[in-house]
């Protein structure tokens, strides 16, 4: 996934990392602060899906556009694309979309993508070469082939930002639009322990709710690289 930005033109000094806990605070000290995006990876459970839909049945489909907008938003069109999008949703908002470089791809797709209603901003996407060229090559340095469309992929990637406004959104492509999760203090990050229990604790809680089974997830968050 940092490959993948990089290519498209975010700074070499941001950087992906892998959480590897959230209840030790010695191993949650080897990541770099601040944390400007988190993404919850995780596979798809009944619990979710219905959770998902119960959720969004009262929503109406989300239509913001322009710079007064205070997230970014992609709705998600393209089969087997929500990791593309979740990395899109970090890099888009908070902190970290000051980190793009200028004339580069990515801020010329933001440039493009910002004063659209969301359905012509998937559209964007869809017809991007520099989104395609970036994803294959980040997949060639990977260990595992990127999924076509039209493949059966159960892993879903959803993304936490903090907005300017200091408030904690959840950002979905497979939703109605952004969600908006709680308040945050000033000193607060999207790894912080408001933030983790506005959002990914929340999704834990559900799942062990629900009597599932065993929890599975990642988390990885976007920040200062270590290089």
């Amino acid at each position: 996934m940092t490959s993948l930005l990089h290519n498209l033109g975010l700074s070499k000094n941001v950087a992906f990392q892998d959480v590897f806990s959230i209840d030790e605070p010695e191993l949650l000290a080897f990541v770099p602060r601040p944390a400007y995006a988190l993404l919850l990876v995780f596979p798809v459970s009944k619990t979710y899906e219905k959770f998902r839909s119960e959720e969004d049945a009262g929503k109406e489909e989300y239509t913001g556009k322009g710079e007064g907008e205070e997230v970014v938003w992609f709705k998600q069109t393209i089969g087997n694309a929500c990791g593309l999008i979740g990395v899109l949703h970090a890099v888009s908002n908070g902190p970290a979309k000051n980190h793009i470089e200028p004339n580069t791809e990515l801020s010329k797709l933001l440039s493009d993508a910002i004063p659209l209603e969301p359905v012509k901003r998937a559209d964007l996407l869809s017809t991007s070469n520099a989104i395609e060229t970036a994803h294959q090559a980040a997949a060639v340095t990977g260990d595992t082939a990127a999924p076509s469309a039209d493949e059966s992929v159960d892993l879903h990637f959803v993304c936490f930002v903090k907005s300017q406004e200091g408030k904690l959104w959840e950002l979905d492509g497979r939703r109605k639009g952004p969600l908006m999760r709680g308040k945050l203090g000033p000193d607060d990050d999207v790894l912080s322990e408001a933030a983790l229990q506005l959002g990914v604790r929340a999704f834990l809680k559900r799942e062990a709710e629900a009597g599932g089974g065993e929890l599975r997830f990642s988390l990885i968050v976007l920040g200062p690289s270590l290089d």
